[in-house]
């Protein structure tokens, strides 16, 4: 699955709340690739490239962003939880 515009978000779902904008195709989809499980080094970042047509440094920056958008965690909250948990984990580190 290649996402096209990467920065324009769809319109609302019919069965949305009023006034609610829902997550593009490309912000669901950075979720959902980030949900799978990867078999050895390499194999996500060629994932990002050829599924989503982007490179790996703008796949992160959609995904840090993603973190914190309340839209992302109302979609996925089991995936946006566990990353927010490895991201303040890595910040107690440094």
């Amino acid at each position: 699955m290649t996402v096209h515009d990467p920065d324009e978000h769809e319109p609302d779902e019919p069965d949305a709340p009023a006034g609610a904008v829902e997550l593009s195709a490309r912000d669901r989809a950075v979720l959902a690739l980030e949900r799978r499980q990867w078999p050895g080094p390499g194999a996500k970042e060629r994932a990002i490239r050829e599924e989503l047509g982007m490179v790996p440094v703008r796949y992160y920056q959609i995904l840090n962003a993603l973190l914190d958008d309340t839209r992302a965690l109302a979609h996925d909250p089991i995936t946006v939880n566990r990353l927010r948990r490895v991201r303040e984990s890595r910040r107690d580190e440094r």
